[in-house]
């Protein structure tokens, strides 16, 4: 690992203030990511700001028919949270299956959303239940945010202060997880609005990425039986040593018909 200066912020203004300074520099949240990305070389910043500090990128809170959270809130707080479980029940079990017990209480939302980790289960729950991601500059659309594999539509420097998910008449989420890492080799969450449907996948492709023909199947009858034979193109999936492409599109569709079971409870 390359030699850095450890810095914490105090406030959001001095993170930022920072991070314009040196641009070299990189937030540390969890760590989650950057972290083993430093020791694998594959990340060299010449400064970590540490953001655990600053208080107000924590919390929960209900805003009208949006749930807002705070970049700096761990999983396992989301996934305790009765705020959560109340209105959107199926965020807080996405949060309660990240990784293992030391990731959920170390991990933050902001952190895996900014990153759009492929394998991450967060972008599922921004793109399905049609979020806007809150920053220091602006406010950015779920469908406008994930643009590839560990690319984002963040600008250099730029923070996110908190996510905020509209809140579904129902929603459920299902993912098939490495054995492993517990990362999600295909995730699905399903959120139905009453009267439009949102299809978001995780995992299968180089970042989240909805899926219209279920969306549409599922807006004229939401149900398993609805979505059942519709297949997923495998042309843009992802192969690795844990399973081809094909096997992903497969997956896209048993995740889809267990994430309607899950919202239909």
């Amino acid at each position: 690992m390359h030699t850095f200066v450890y810095q914490r912020a105090t406030s959001l203004a001095d993170a930022v203030a920072v991070l314009k300074a040196k641009p070299d520099a990189r937030p540390l949240a969890g760590g989650m990511t950057l972290l083993p990305t430093m020791k694998l070389g594959l990340a060299a910043p010449s400064d970590l700001i540490d953001l655990s500090a600053i208080g107000d990128l924590r919390g929960i809170r209900r805003n009208g028919d949006r749930v807002v959270i705070g970049a700096m809130t761990r999983h396992a707080e989301v996934a305790a949270s009765a705020e959560v479980r109340a209105a959107i029940p199926a965020l807080a079990s996405l949060a309660d299956g990240i990784g293992d017990a030391q990731v959920r209480n170390r991990g933050t939302l902001g952190g895996s959303v900014a990153n759009s980790d492929p394998a991450a289960d967060y972008p599922a729950a921004v793109l399905g239940l049609d979020a806007n991601v809150l920053t220091d500059r602006r406010t950015i659309a779920a469908d406008q945010f994930f643009l590839g594999m560990f690319a984002t539509a963040l600008d250099a420097g730029e923070l996110i202060r908190a996510v905020e998910f509209r809140v579904p008449k129902r929603a459920g989420y299902a993912k098939f997880p490495n054995p492993a890492s517990r990362y999600a080799m295909v995730g699905v969450l399903v959120a139905d609005y009453g009267g439009s449907v949102r299809v978001a996948v995780t995992g299968a492709g180089a970042c989240a990425f909805r899926v219209p023909t279920l969306e549409a199947a599922l807006g004229k009858q939401f149900s398993a039986a609805a979505i059942e034979g519709i297949e997923v193109s495998a042309s843009e999936l992802n192969t690795d040593l844990h399973g081809s492409a094909e096997y992903r599109a497969h997956l896209v569709g048993v995740m889809a018909r267990r994430a309607v079971a899950a919202a239909l409870g």
